[in-house]
């Protein structure tokens, strides 16, 4: 018997697709995400996503601070487009004399007059980015379970570290203790 391959076997056998590779090692954040920000920014109109990833860069952070790209709405035949800004009713005033320069720093953002007109809105039904959320009312902690926990930081020097046990045993505590008693 030979170790050459046999001709008519390899004929024979199909050849599997190259599944796709995946890239080894970690990936940027960037690279994760940047399908995703480029699809939601197009469905607001904006055909540069670099205009909401950068709004800091682009307007200056005192600006962004204090509004930010809702939308761009694009006319059928009129040159340049009209970009929605969101700001709180404080901020208008001062952003409406800002506007020139605003749309001037996208324009350069864009490279070309892609926004002919800022429009300023205090309410926006949809943005991009949604308000935090808000940490749960704090449990009461129970004499016993204060106890407890500070005894058990009562042997550690640092004072910092001392206090930072504490507290995590008395939430450990508590939660324990409210699981026993058969509430959330």
């Amino acid at each position: 018997m030979s170790d050459a391959p046999d001709p008519e076997a390899a004929k024979a056998a199909p050849i599997a697709p190259r599944a796709s590779r995946r890239m080894r090692g970690f990936e940027t954040a960037a690279g994760l995400v940047a399908c995703r920000v480029g699809e939601l920014g197009e469905k607001r109109g904006f055909a540069v996503s670099r205009l909401l990833t950068h709004w800091a860069e682009v307007v200056g952070a005192e600006t962004a601070a204090r509004c930010r790209p809702v939308k761009i709405s694009h006319s059928r035949g009129g040159f340049g487009g009209t970009l929605v800004l969101l700001t709180t009713g404080a901020n208008a005033p001062r952003l409406e004399m800002e506007l020139p320069a605003i749309r001037e720093r996208v324009n350069a953002c864009y490279g070309f007059n892609a926004v002919a007109r800022i429009h300023l809105t205090q309410t926006a039904p949809h943005g991009f980015a949604p308000e935090p959320p808000r940490p749960a009312p704090a449990r009461p902690v129970s004499p016993a379970v204060r106890a407890e926990a500070e005894s058990a930081a009562a042997k550690i020097d640092d004072p910092g570290l001392a206090e930072a046990v504490a507290r995590f045993a008395r939430a450990y505590l508590s939660r324990k203790d409210a699981q026993n008693r058969g509430s959330p």
